[in-house]
């Protein structure tokens, strides 16, 4: 099963997201165009235009992150082992055998003439911070300089189809692997206790490297777009404005394909025929303690697409649609401009975005959910058949075309009033079900329905008036609905079965508020007793996850003795690391960096919880938190907007900025902050405003 994780960062970042929004009108604009960084270091551009838009987000960008983004950048050329070592080569393959340097430069070329320099401008901006501060850039990074905007191209290539689209192809043929997601709600007045319609925006990403969220907002005349994007691009992923708002989840779509060749002489066989290999040579450079050295590589190409692997006499080729689409940045533009749902649809319908489901609301009061993406058209087969490896003998099955806007799976204003995604297929994105398997092609989702959404519709499906602060509360909450599932049978098997320290275990089990709380007793039992149980196999439930009864099931032990028989062992483990079975949650679970150190909430979405947190391996009985909720934005349209955001791991990357890590504090203790949405209100929580000139920026510090 493809991995729900492969998100898309990226050309969804290469676009523009900026809406066609005037600002309030008491807030009036600069005579030139500023920075204004608030308190948590968050940048407000108003700009007198958007090619002055741009270059402050460029500029904003490598403040924030300088250092980071040019290791990106190096990355993302390709040039990784010249710059900095062997441990970067399997990165320089993978680009060099999909072509990114050189698809990078050609989607460059063929962008449309309004919007390419509006990239030029981000890409000024980005250098001429790092000619205006050479000292805040690493010596080791200084020769990636100058950016290029070939490079912010290569990069959303890197981030799409190396991490998302073909995320588990490329993790098959290469070994690699990430944990990604995301939860997103949007709330129709019908059942908005203020009768307006609401979104929530949570996507789960690794809190590292290319996986770094940017939060930002961005104004000039027609555009006021408050949001996030991952760093290194030009644009605001995930956002709103006055006028509607959207969010992303990695969506269940296999979008990207693996054929098993059967090599013969010099080539693959092909409907009984030999046919041979485009073969590419290159060489390589390896930065070494003795001096730079040569690699030379050899990149195999077939007609179903470039070879990942090759071992045993066979090979391995990957095909993704896409690359004959460079408009995913200008598609992004055009869906910021929209005012309105029809407006937002028309900019969608080239697919220019190749996947992610797209969750939206707006002051109209329409919900709406699609299942975006660039899906091929196949011949046949089924997602299971698709999922694996595909006969590469039969040219029959290499596909050529992806299904239209209009055969992708999406709907408007459900009648009970709400749509959730938190990585589950479409058909269960809302109850009763709008969409059914049965009326797409049997390999455009799979059918299931983890734990994780199963909570997310609980929360939603349960209250009939739903509040803002209840969304707030919705998102943060810890409660594991695996827990709620299977205690009902795991404490009378214990009282039945149980002895020594299991008859221990169930008294901190039935005591326990089966949530991830800072100071939950009994989740880190439970936990340790999940993984040994392995609730991914199957046969470990007594009754399987079924359609028809897509919230209720799994459910049921089907072996009572061996779950008490594990939990005894689990407890004799925990207490002999730990010296009792009632250890609190946040005393092993931590939020590290610098001299911060706090308990951490949340959990990994599999247990089935929505404050998601992913732990990194045991270390002095700890685990850091490294991924998981990244951005958290909770936005209500309506005469004015209000929202409610959090960044966890903070705005900035830089050793030394205070925003580094400076809302650690925040996500242990489950707050936000107030999205500060009008000049008025920056400027009375502004930390410093830059203003730009003929000769670059100006710095104004506010006094103590």
């Amino acid at each position: 099963m493809k991995p729900f994780f492969r998100i898309y960062g990226v050309i969804i970042l290469i676009s523009s997201f900026i809406f066609g929004c005037s600002l309030p009108s008491e807030d009036t604009q600069p005579e030139q165009s500023q920075i204004i960084w608030d308190e948590w270091g968050v940048p407000h551009i108003f700009a007198l235009n958007n090619r002055d838009l741009f270059y402050s987000f460029g500029w904003a960008q490598m403040q924030s992150h300088c250092n980071l983004l040019l290791k990106l950048y190096g990355t993302a050329r390709g040039k990784g082992a010249e710059y900095w070592g062997e441990e970067y080569l399997q990165t320089d393959i993978l680009v060099h055998t999909m072509a990114f340097d050189k698809l990078a430069a050609d989607w460059y070329r063929e962008q449309h003439a309004e919007f390419k320099p509006l990239v030029d401008a981000f890409v000024e901006g980005l250098n001429d911070y790092a000619k205006a501060h050479p000292d805040q850039i690493g010596i080791e990074f200084n020769q990636v300089l100058p950016i290029l905007a070939e490079d912010i191209f290569a990069l959303g290539l890197y981030d799409v189809f190396g991490q998302f689209i073909a995320g588990d192809e490329i993790q098959t043929g290469m070994r690699w692997a990430e944990n990604l997601g995301s939860n997103a709600y949007a709330i129709a007045p019908s059942r908005s206790e203020s009768g307006r319609a609401m979104l929530v925006a949570n996507p789960h990403l690794p809190w590292h490297n290319e996986f770094t969220f940017y939060e930002a907002h961005m104004n000039a005349p027609g555009v006021n777009i408050y949001g996030t994007g991952l760093v290194g691009l030009p644009t605001l992923a995930i956002a709103f404005n006055d006028s509607l708002g959207w969010t992303h989840t990695v969506n269940t779509i296999d979008a990207a394909d693996l054929y098993a060749l059967q090599l013969k002489g010099n080539g693959y066989v092909l409907d009984g025929e030999v046919t041979n290999f485009y073969i590419q040579k290159k060489t390589l450079k390896v930065k070494t303690e003795e001096g730079i050295l040569e690699k030379p590589i050899e990149i195999y190409n077939s007609i179903h697409g470039p070879v990942v692997a090759q071992k045993d006499g066979q090979a391995v080729a990957l095909r993704i649609p896409g690359a004959d689409r460079p408009h995913s940045a200008y598609q992004w533009w055009q869906m910021g401009l929209a005012n309105n749902l029809a407006e937002f649809e028309a900019a969608m319908q080239d697919l220019q975005v190749p996947m992610f489901n797209t969750i939206y609301a707006d002051a109209q009061g329409n919900i709406f959910y699609l299942f975006n993406g660039q899906v091929p058209k196949r011949p046949s087969g089924d997602w299971s058949f698709w999922d694996g490896l595909v006969p590469g003998d039969q040219s029959e099955l290499i596909w050529n075309d992806i299904h239209s806007y209009d055969e992708l799976p999406k709907f408007t204003n459900p009648a009970q009033g709400w749509l959730q995604n938190a990585n589950d297929p479409p058909w269960t994105s809302t109850f009763p079900m709008v969409l059914k398997p049965e009326d797409y092609p049997p390999y455009m989702a799979p059918v299931f329905m983890p734990f994780r959404p199963q909570r997310s519709v609980r929360m939603l499906a349960e209250d009939e008036s739903i509040s803002f602060q209840e969304l707030l509360d919705y998102k943060m909450s810890t409660r594991m609905e695996l827990a709620d599932r299977i205690l009902d049978d795991l404490i009378p098997a214990i009282e039945q079965y149980g002895k020594g320290r299991a008859l221990e275990a169930g008294k901190v089990l039935e005591a326990w508020d089966r949530s991830a709380e800072n100071d939950s007793k009994g989740a880190w039992l439970f936990y340790r007793w999940v993984v040994n149980m392995n609730f991914q196999k199957p046969g470990v439930f007594e009754k399987e996850w079924s359609l028809e009864e897509a919230r209720t099931t799994p459910d049921g032990l089907s072996n009572p003795v061996e779950a008490v028989r594990v939990l005894e062992s689990v407890a004799d483990e925990v207490f002999d690391q730990f010296g009792a079975l009632d250890i609190a949650w946040g005393e092993i679970h931590r939020l590290k960096k610098g001299e911060i150190d706090l308990p951490a909430n949340g959990a990994p979405g599999g247990l089935g919880v929505f404050r998601v947190a992913g732990p990194g391996r045991m270390k002095d009985n700890q685990k850091i938190i490294g991924s998981g909720d990244s951005y958290v934005a909770i936005v209500e349209f309506g005469n004015s907007v209000r929202a409610k955001v959090a960044l966890s791991y903070g705005n900035s990357s830089e050793e030394g900025s205070p925003h580094n890590g400076d809302q650690l504090k925040l996500f242990s203790e489950k707050q936000y902050r107030d999205a500060l949405l009008r000049r008025s209100d920056v400027l009375k929580n502004s930390e410093k405003t830059e203003t730009l000139t003929s000769s670059g920026f100006e710095t104004e510090t506010l006094e103590e």
